[in-house]
């Protein structure tokens, strides 16, 4: 049975934090439907400032239904999860992923869109170093580890870590 999987993502997504393990996921056969907040392109950046590709989105996130997905993708980068964090609409959708009890995986600031769910209280997380306290506010640990795995939920802290991220992504999402 083939997993679809959902990479929820907008302008200023870190463009190697979703390519990178979009392309492992769909090696290990996984489908990929990417939503933003417009269907369309949307503009990726590389090393958080500077442009790089535009990346299409399938979906908007309106038109968006977790039922549908087997698990959620959050890249980072940082202004795509500063966008989707204060959009309504994003956030239920992730909170439904989450409600649902489907795994979810977030690199680098891809985290902050989980805060405004209110599901990291508790839990053990990694992330990039420059969110850490944001993450400690929202009742999380925060440990300074490539990859971290607590419940439904798998963190990374940035691109460097993409070698240990994407198998360990194939492996949560029960891909193989």
């Amino acid at each position: 049975m083939t997993r679809k999987i959902a990479v929820l993502a907008t302008d200023g997504t870190e463009e190697i934090e979703l390519t990178s393990p979009v392309e492992a996921l769909k090696k290990a056969g996984a489908e990929i439907i990417v939503i933003s907040l417009e269907k369309g392109e949307f503009q990726a950046v590389k090393s958080d400032i500077y442009p790089s590709g535009k990346l299409k989105a399938d979906l908007a996130v309106k038109d968006a239904v977790a039922s549908d997905y087997d698990a959620l993708l959050l890249p980072g980068g940082v202004a795509s999860p500063d966008k989707l964090r204060v959009n309504e609409t994003a956030v239920q959708f992730v909170r439904d992923i989450i409600d649902a009890g489907k795994p979810v995986a977030t690199i680098c600031h891809g985290s902050q869109t989980l805060i405004e769910t209110g599901a990291l209280r508790g839990l053990t997380v990694t992330s990039w170093p420059a969110i850490r306290t944001d993450l400690k506010n929202a009742g999380a640990t925060w440990v300074d580890q490539p990859v971290v795995t607590d419940g439904q939920f798998l963190f990374s802290r940035c691109p460097d870590d993409l070698d240990a991220f994407n198998p360990a992504t194939i492996t949560h999402f029960r891909i193989t």
